[in-house]
């Protein structure tokens, strides 16, 4: 299958996911957790990125952003992904024995509506989703935690949505499984996460794939399981 086009327009906000290479563990102690979120600091003062909600596991991370100008997501991204894969293997002393990431990262688009909301919840929830903690504020490694903490960090960009006053119990309730599979199709097939009318106006727009093979009947999007 050919690689999905890249969605390049400044202003949209972004769904973005890495994984270690073969799942392997990227982030084993506090240092090398703070050692990322460092580099994200100084990514988004560096390439007009606004970033808005991230979550660092073990051996993968999440960020929900918006570039501010054409291009600047791709070369946030290969600042942050080559800068973080020599730097660990640096630390680590594996320089030379592969690579750190399974391969080029994966973005989605995400409409300023309920749905950056639901994936913003589905962001600060994944700690609490793989029960490394109770809370989905106590993992310290996510800008859940900041936010609840120290709510005037500067690298994390203001909300482009109204955030409810109860955020906080709200990413603690679970979400659906039909809500994070539908999510997780989009993701694996590159589709923008959003109302039915403004992901086809993109997808037409940026001439995207869907990754549905043909023949095969339509599935439920993340937008119909939303509206129910």
């Amino acid at each position: 299958m050919p690689r999905q086009r890249r969605v390049k327009a400044p202003g949209l906000v972004f769904h973005v996911l890495n994984r270690a290479a073969k799942r392997a563990r990227l982030f084993a102690n506090s240092r090398d957790y703070a050692a990322f979120e460092q580099l994200l600091a100084e990514g988004v003062a560096s390439y007009h990125v606004a970033l808005f909600a991230y979550c660092i596991m073990p051996n993968h991370w999440h960020l929900l952003l918006a570039p501010n100008a054409d291009g600047a997501l791709s070369r946030f991204m290969h600042w942050l992904t080559t800068t973080h894969s020599r730097r660990w293997q640096l630390v680590h002393d594996v320089e030379g024995t592969g690579a750190v990431y399974q391969g080029r990262f994966r973005s989605i688009p995400v409409s300023n509506d309920e749905h950056f909301l639901w994936v913003r919840r589905y962001i600060e929830r994944n700690a609490l989703r793989a029960h490394l903690v109770e809370r989905a504020e106590a993992w310290r490694w996510s800008s859940l935690w900041h936010e609840c903490r120290h709510p005037d960090a500067q690298w994390l960009a203001s909300s482009p949505v109204t955030i409810p006053v109860n955020w906080t119990e709200h990413v603690n309730v679970p979400q659906t499984d039909a809500e994070l599979n539908a999510f997780r199709r989009a993701v694996q097939n590159g589709e923008p996460f959003g109302p039915t009318e403004w992901g086809q106006r993109l997808a037409r727009e940026f001439k995207l794939h869907t990754g549905r093979p043909r023949g095969r009947p339509r599935r439920p999007g993340i937008a119909s399981v939303l509206e129910k």
